[in-house]
């Protein structure tokens, strides 16, 4: 679809001069130019851009570099060629949206924009590179080539120090690296301490390995370390789950603080903790994991998964396992291994290239920066007492005491807009009335916009017969 705005005189303000070394081939640091000028509304639709003579001329380039960098932004559905008359910048197609808006998984944002396809293109360029020599279409089962556990190594650094590459196992996808830990450190019929309301990955994955869960009540802070000392009493229990930066659903942080505490009575109980920390990067303002405070004779080992799922790609099906100092590799191998037997090694390929390269961190400061505007937006728009974090993925809100929320979410659906219960994150016999709104899955805010607008008015109506009718 053309841009109906058309400006005659070509917008030079994104132009930057190239790097000598360390930013890549010429033609992608032009691409990448364009890229971040339209995410950051330098470049608008319907923005021309300077002749490709003319570019080359300023960069001090030749002009196939030129063209080759204009067709890269024109495969990413960036630009429109018009001849002699120029190219512009290209306006998304537009249209009704009859889909359902889905806010009940927790995705990143800007899957679909054009930084994002850039770093898929440059990480899938390099990985048809190494395609030629076939190692890459091989069986690769084990802990991961080293290039990608080194890269493992440096996208943990900021939550655990320098780690070892040596302790890191590349996994396809958290929730792979879930269940192998499940297998490595308990046997069926062992129980899984973890929180009331909790991840449903740990759930599944726990029932399909026969272990059962024990839950653990929490109060305003997260899991209660008295409630924890409990858990541990009643027997049976050898794994304790901590989901503690910008909790699943209920988007509590525990604070340093409460991570102490907690690894104290797992230490003394001599249980092993499972950190599952795929939010923490995007918090910014998270206490340092428990992982990065565990060793010694007497400390409960902790085995610390993050994954790029949420920060960067569901689809990237790349996660890391850091081990505890000491712990042996083979068993967490062998649990994978009888899983999924390996990664799918392109995708770990793209997910290195994206670390290497810095896009990767580039691509996390975007998400945040995104998710930032959502959370405010939905502060603006949804009734008063949602618990969030301010760069987070989701969102938790209490519904009314008499509010139906089988029928709430019965109706949402119908009116296009998908959401997640209470009951789905239920570890424990409570009732919970509450909804997770995930913001990530919106393509674009306006659609967020129109999607929490609907659920705001439904909630509305879900209050106001329930008062006035005194319905339980």
């Amino acid at each position: 679809m053309e841009s109906a705005r058309k400006l005659k005189n070509p917008n030079r303000a994104w132009i930057r001069p190239l790097t000598a070394q360390g930013g890549g081939a010429r033609y992608q640091q032009i691409v990448q130019q364009i890229v971040t000028a339209v995410d950051d509304l330098v470049l608008r639709p319907g923005d021309r851009l300077p002749p490709q003579r003319e570019l080359a001329t300023a960069l001090g380039v030749d002009l196939t570099t030129v063209t080759r960098a204009y067709s890269e932004v024109r495969a990413l559905g960036l630009l429109e060629a018009q001849g002699a008359g120029g190219s512009y910048i290209r306006r998304k197609a537009s249209g009704p949206d009859t889909t359902t808006v889905d806010l009940g998984m927790n995705i990143p944002p800007l899957l679909d924009g054009p930084f994002f396809a850039q770093l898929m293109r440059a990480g899938i360029a390099q990985a048809q590179e190494r395609m030629g020599s076939g190692d890459l279409m091989g069986y690769h089962v084990g802990a991961g080539a080293p290039a990608d556990r080194q890269a493992a190594a440096a996208w943990l650094q900021p939550m655990l120090g320098a780690v070892d590459p040596g302790r890191i196992v590349i996994c396809p996808g958290g929730q792979s690296a879930l269940c192998a830990l499940l297998l490595t450190c308990s046997h069926p019929g062992d129980g899984v301490l973890t929180e009331g309301l909790t991840y449903p990955g740990l759930l599944a994955a726990a029932q399909a390995v026969d272990r059962a869960i024990v839950a653990v009540a929490a109060d305003a802070e997260g899991m209660s370390p008295d409630a924890l000392e409990d858990g541990c009493a009643r027997g049976g229990a050898r794994v304790l789950y901590l989901n503690p930066t910008i909790h699943n659903p209920t988007t509590r942080t525990l604070s340093a603080e409460r991570r102490a505490a907690l690894h104290a009575v797992a230490s003394r109980h001599g249980l092993v903790i499972i950190e599952d920390d795929p939010y923490w990067l995007i918090a910014g303002d998270a206490p340092a994991p428990v992982a990065a405070h565990s060793g010694g004779r007497h400390s409960a080992p902790v085995y610390y998964i993050s994954t790029l799922s949420k920060c960067l790609a569901p689809g990237l099906r790349t996660a890391f396992i850091a081990l505890p100092q000491g712990a042996a590799i083979t068993p967490v191998l062998d649990a994978l291994r009888s899983i999924s037997l390996m990664p799918v090694s392109w995708m770990t390929a793209v997910a290195t290239h994206a670390i290497e390269s810095g896009m990767a961190h580039d691509m996390l400061k975007r998400v945040r920066h995104e998710l930032a505007q959502r959370q405010r937006l939905a502060g603006r728009l949804l009734p008063q007492g949602v618990q969030c974090h301010p760069h987070g993925l989701h969102l938790w809100l209490q519904l009314p005491p008499l509010a139906d929320s089988y029928r709430l979410i019965q109706t949402a659906q119908q009116r296009g807009v998908g959401v997640a219960d209470a009951d789905a994150f239920r570890a424990d016999e409570a009732v919970h009335r509450a909804l997770r709104i995930s913001l990530g899955g919106a393509m674009g805010q306006e659609q967020l916009r129109g999607a929490l607008e609907k659920l705001s008015a439904l909630l509305q109506e879900e209050h106001r017969p329930a008062r006035a009718t005194g319905i339980v």
